[in-house]
């Protein structure tokens, strides 16, 4: 019997042919792997347990990195502002993306024009949109003249570090075209049948919504969710260039903006790394974010169980 085994778990020259085919189709793919994934997480792991500033052989320092890092306020301050960013750009952007999908997932005139004119701000370059936030948010700028119109005098934005991380925020929301688009395709998959199905029964509008749509539409909230989690806490580009742009007293010369008000963890590891080329101690810092992103990833996937619906799934 067990002679019968092994004579059937031999392969024929065929099956032979096809796994050598196999392997030699995917190398592309296992070489870009390992020597631009799994290499260079590797050698940040012992980088960032060394000093090392990329000219000089590195010297082993043990978790000296790592205790330096949470022992430096700059970590702290650049902690919170990537926080406070999260906490409120996260939900408002899903709440936003997801009305406007719902909105024009309906039949409203002329919503090929706006489902345009949404996702156009994601075809603009990053660099740009932020210069453009930074002469319409600027204190003699067009929304601050628009407030003067209806009495209301406005803040400085973007040079007052009370107001910088909230002008941030709505600078981020012009570019959810995105989300938006996806949800808007996950929508337009959900079976007509299951609202047929719902006015039959009097269901109304919201109903429908809460009881068709965002089940039907869970997966791809739980991928937006994720996403925009991690894009969130590795915020650097608006903020390295509106930060870079001031030139006012209070500057802490880090590019972070005054009293450092823009700086996020991505743009001090960056400071760090290419500015001081303390590499190691930035390399720390990157597995820091890392294992930060992770938990907080796995949280959401861990949640998601109760309120994530997959079609044909059993419960």
């Amino acid at each position: 019997m067990s002679a019968n085994r092994h004579k059937r778990l031999r392969l024929t020259k065929a099956e032979k042919r096809e796994t050598a085919w196999f392997y030699l189709l995917i190398s592309p793919w296992l070489f870009g792997f390992f020597a631009l994934t799994v290499y260079p997480m590797g050698a940040s792991i012992y980088y960032s347990l060394t000093n090392w500033n990329m000219f000089q052989t590195p010297k082993f320092l043990g978790a000296d990195n790592y205790i330096k890092l949470f022992g430096n306020a700059t970590f702290y301050t650049a902690l919170y502002n990537t926080f406070y960013y999260a906490l409120i750009f996260v939900p408002v952007s899903m709440i936003i993306s997801l009305f406007l999908a719902w909105l024009l997932n309906r039949n409203v005139r002329g919503r090929q024009i706006y489902r345009t004119l949404f996702y156009i701000p994601t075809l603009v370059p990053v660099v740009v949109s932020a210069l453009i936030f930074m002469w319409i948010l600027a204190p003699e700028g067009i929304c601050n003249q628009f407030l003067a119109l209806l009495g209301i005098q406005g803040p400085s934005w973007f040079y007052d570090a009370t107001w910088t991380k909230p002008g941030l925020i709505i600078m981020s929301l012009w570019g959810l075209g995105s989300g938006f688009v996806l949800l808007l395709a996950g929508m337009q998959g959900i079976p007509q049948e299951l609202y047929e199905a719902g006015y039959l029964d009097g269901t109304n509008a919201w109903q429908e919504f809460r009881h068709i749509t965002m089940p039907m539409l869970s997966p791809m909230i739980l991928y937006n969710l994720v996403m925009n989690i991690i894009n969130a806490l590795q915020l650097f580009t608006q903020p390295y260039v509106l930060g870079s742009q001031q030139s006012m007293p209070g500057r802490a010369g880090l590019g972070g903006g005054i009293d450092n008000s823009f700086l996020t963890i991505v743009q001090l590891l960056y400071n760090q790394a290419f500015k001081q080329f303390k590499m190691g101690y930035a390399s720390a810092m990157a597995w820091v974010l890392f294992v930060i992103i992770l938990i907080l990833t796995l949280l959401v996937m861990k949640s998601s169980e109760a309120w994530t619906y997959y079609e044909g799934e059993s419960r």
